[in-house]
């Protein structure tokens, strides 16, 4: 199973996180409908917290399954394999692999409870292993690495009762699917047709559709102000969010946060470095006399922060083109001072920080 976290991934969106895969013979990458949900485009973090724009190519909302596309990845893990004809079996083995709250990469191990559980109009595989917000999407394997399932839901107010689309519902959409472009797609589940243009009914058969599988998230008028400073940095903005109106992301070695305070405040801070065991003294005069307009360092629970503040309101004003400055230099400045720290006072990265290649 060691191997196997390099073939899952952190789906994160404007809405949150989610979990997705890829399987041996194929360079797309699986998860939910659901949990791409009004987003075209979407960011894939592996478990060294290196981020990559997918775009996303399928989906079938009836199945709940969607399959994204990264300009010129190659899958070489081919740590998880689909196979036609494994045998499901009640009381077997499980294990729910992927990001659950958005937390590391994790493996829960379960029994199959149920084989065909019927929900809806399809049968699920239930489980009894722990599933939680963040597991959509991502794999359920057997012991030998086989793909049982793809993890879709849990009931909220039960404990131990998870939900997995059959690895064969899996294999079909694999199956039909032989585009290689970044088209956006819709599958009619009614006749397997794919549409492309926006309509409320399949080009093929008529079937209905729900307009709202073209519908994209509606950033805010804050969305798109720091996103325009995330720009100014270099980056593309998708990989920076993680989730609505929050936004997380490693500027080299250091982690930013951007996000909104008691709905009044617009905050960006960077947790820098772990208080060292020696020389305090000399780091706590350097933090408490050293200036860092318009920033602040601080101290949280043995933990060394820079951060910066600032009234929503604003953003409306003439400042609004400083305010976008300050959010771009905290990045380059946070990548600066977790180094310095480090080599002038002793101080570890803080756990949040990121190993630079």
């Amino acid at each position: 199973m060691e191997n196997i976290k390099k073939s899952v991934f952190k789906i994160v969106t404007a809405s949150g996180t989610g979990s997705g895969f890829v399987v041996g013979g194929y360079d797309l990458i699986i998860t939910n409908y659901h949990v791409i949900k009004g987003d075209k485009v979407v960011a894939v973090e592996d478990y060294k917290k290196d981020r990559q724009v997918a775009h996303v190519v399928m989906v079938n909302p009836e199945v709940d399954l969607a399959f994204l596309h990264i300009d010129g990845f190659k899958n070489t893990a081919n740590d998880i394999s689909l196979q036609d004809d494994i045998v499901v079996a009640n009381a077997q083995k499980v294990y729910i692999n992927g990001y659950p709250f958005g937390m590391p990469y994790t493996i829960t191990e379960g029994i199959v409870s149920a084989t065909n559980q019927p929900m809806g109009n399809r049968q699920y595989i239930q489980t009894d292993a722990a599933v939680n917000p963040g597991n959509s999407g991502g794999p359920m394997l057997n012991e030998a690495g086989v793909l049982v399932g793809v993890t879709t839901a849990k009931f909220n107010n039960a404990d131990n009762v998870g939900f997995g689309i059959k690895h064969s519902d899996l294999i079909k959409e694999l199956n039909d699917f032989t585009f290689d472009d970044n088209a956006y797609r819709v599958k009619c589940n009614s006749c397997d047709h794919y549409t492309i243009e926006e309509s409320e009914f399949c080009s093929n058969c008529g079937n209905s559709l729900d307009i709202s599988i073209w519908e994209e998230f509606e950033k805010s008028h804050f969305a798109n102000f720091v996103e325009t400073a995330l720009e100014e940095l270099g980056m593309n903005p998708v990989l920076g969010r993680a989730g609505r109106d929050f936004w997380e992301f490693h500027q080299g070695s250091a982690l930013i946060r951007i996000f909104v305070f008691k709905r009044d405040y617009l905050v960006a801070t960077s947790p820098l470095n772990k208080l060292p065991k020696q020389n305090l003294q000399e780091l706590m005069t350097y933090l408490i006399g050293e200036v860092v307009d318009p920033y602040y360092l601080g101290i949280h629970q043995n933990n060394i922060y820079l951060s910066y503040r600032t009234h929503l309101s604003d953003i409306f004003t003439d400042h609004a083109d400083t305010i976008k400055e300050n959010i771009k230099n905290l990045a380059l400045k946070a990548d600066d001072l977790d180094n310095f720290f480090m080599d002038t006072y002793g101080c570890e990265m803080a756990i949040e920080s990121k190993e630079e290649n």
